[in-house]
């Protein structure tokens, strides 16, 4: 069973109220690009495929899982990663590879008195989680569905 984020009324209009002048912002910001610059449905549906490309690999288990834990928890190590999300040894290291090389993980050796390596969001990694969370919430608000 998913536990929902319980938001209190005061709450959960400031959050929709800041969604919604958010997505205001973006749909001026696509209007204009398409006005000034003449972006044909052709521009459009290769965008959309680089997008279906992002989509494909975050929706895949665990990615957004590490994502999230790594953007509350800051920078931790593999062990910590591990222990956090319950998932084995090989699919936390297959997952952490293409993170990385997708550029939304990075991966940091420390040499100190012990060899550390540490994991944590790169910038494109951490607005990506910032940039989920509106569907995040429209996904598990029952109330939301009817607007989105």
């Amino acid at each position: 069973m998913v536990r929902q984020l319980a938001l209190g009324s005061e709450l959960r209009k400031l959050v929709e109220a800041r969604i919604d002048r958010t997505l205001k912002g973006v749909e001026e910001t696509l209007q204009c690009i398409v006005e000034k610059q003449e972006v044909s449905l052709e521009d459009l549906r290769e965008n959309v495929q680089s997008l279906e490309k992002s989509f494909s690999l975050l929706s895949q288990k665990w990615n957004l899982e590490i994502l999230y834990t790594l953007f509350l928890r800051k920078i931790m190590n593999f062990s910590e990663l591990k222990k956090a999300l319950g998932v084995n040894s090989r699919t936390l290291s297959d997952k952490l590879k293409s993170l990385r090389r997708h550029g939304y993980v990075e991966r940091v050796v420390k040499t100190e008195p012990l060899v550390r390596v540490e994991y944590g969001l790169t910038e494109k990694g951490r607005n990506t989680v910032l940039l989920a969370l509106p569907l995040l919430y429209y996904s598990s608000d029952p109330a939301s569905s009817n607007t989105v």
